[in-house]
């Protein structure tokens, strides 16, 4: 009777050994002060007090980028994934006050493709590098008959810390100013009601965006979620943050309240931001009401921030690249209300 092998049965050891020496030297570019060991081990190390902190707390996000793969998969556009997945994590940390120190992803697939696999860690490396993190480790799974040819799944993990008495929402009242910053396009939410948009209208991700000159409508869509990290580190540092937002699932009403205290709420002006054609674009050609593109979308706000001097944190935003804009205040309600945002919607805003 002929021996059986696991890569009869599917899994290819010598594939995944292949793989993890070929992210080893992007997972060695990452390294920063506090890393101890490197890729192999049985877990991630990492010394806090190597880093240069006193007194920390952990902070810790975990996430994935949706069904933004699906559309990376049918256009075989792994590179930029990987920066979607160290971008959804890291975002989420920075708004605490925490800077991010390391990250581990998971990687699951029914048949490994080194050169597929490699694609999107790379991506993941690259964005580690943009948030200043250590890539510590991961998890590659091969799982035969869980998932169609060509396809894989994505999840990140990443950790963080701040110095306790650094922890953010921290002071904010009414009378503070709301700043966004600019999103680099859809960022990684709603890519289903995305899909479901292009597939109605018969429309192809090989097909020239209609808000992009020279792309592609699947290029455009994939823009990797922009990394607010650094600039934010730098405003708090500077004394001038006193909360901030990362604007996910649920758009600028459903995160902005996250981080408000009872008794106040956000007013927001569309009128002060410059809206991405594309969100127009997906308005009209999907029928779908202002209200829930601020509900699913970012709508070109991938950031806000909360600040009592919107000068000054303006100039350091800008200074590290980002655009800013002043898109509302914070205003007193009732003092046992829950928080909340109220924002105008005049009748042309998606012409």
């Amino acid at each position: 009777m002929a021996s059986m092998t696991y890569r009869a049965a599917g899994v290819d050891i010598d594939a995944g050994d292949a793989l993890v020496e070929r992210i080893k030297p992007l997972a060695r570019a990452t390294a920063r002060p506090g890393v101890l060991g490197g890729i192999g081990g049985f877990g991630a190390l990492f010394d806090l007090q190597a880093a240069g902190f006193r007194d920390p707390v952990l902070v810790s996000s975990t996430d994935g980028v949706g069904t933004k793969l699906r559309l990376a998969i049918d256009t075989g556009r792994h590179d930029t994934v990987g920066i979607d997945l160290v971008a959804m994590c890291v975002n989420d940390l920075v708004v605490q006050g925490a800077e991010p120190l390391f990250f581990l992803d998971y990687f699951a697939t029914g048949r490994l493709s080194v050169e597929q696999a490699a694609r999107v860690i790379a991506g993941i490396a690259a964005g580690c590098r943009l948030a200043g993190c250590a890539l510590a480790g991961g998890e590659t799974a091969e799982m035969p008959g869980m998932y169609a040819a060509g396809d894989y799944d994505l999840a990140g993990f990443a950790v963080g810390a701040a110095e306790r008495d650094r922890l953010l929402p921290n002071g904010v009242v009414a009378g503070d100013t709301v700043l966004g910053l600019a999103s680099s396009g859809l960022h990684s939410n709603g890519f289903s009601l995305v899909r479901r948009i292009a597939d109605d209208a018969g429309t192809g991700w090989d097909s020239p965006a209609p808000f992009a000159s020279g792309m592609t409508l699947g290029e455009a869509l994939l823009a990797p979620t922009r990394l607010y990290v650094r600039s934010l580190l730098a405003l708090h540092r500077a004394g001038l943050m006193k909360a901030a937002a990362h604007i996910t699932g649920g758009g600028l009403p459903g995160n902005l309240p996250r981080v408000l205290p009872p008794g106040t709420r956000a007013v927001l002006d569309t009128a002060t931001w410059k809206l991405p054609a594309m969100f127009p674009w997906l308005a009209r050609t999907g029928g779908v009401c202002a209200g829930e593109m601020l509900r699913v979308f970012n709508c070109g706000i991938g950031m806000t921030v909360i600040t009592a001097a919107p000068d000054s944190a303006r100039a350091v935003l800008e200074a590290e690249g980002e655009t800013v804009f002043v898109i509302g205040r914070i205003e007193a309600a009732a003092p046992d209300a829950e928080a909340e945002t109220r924002i105008s919607l005049p009748a042309d805003w998606l012409a």
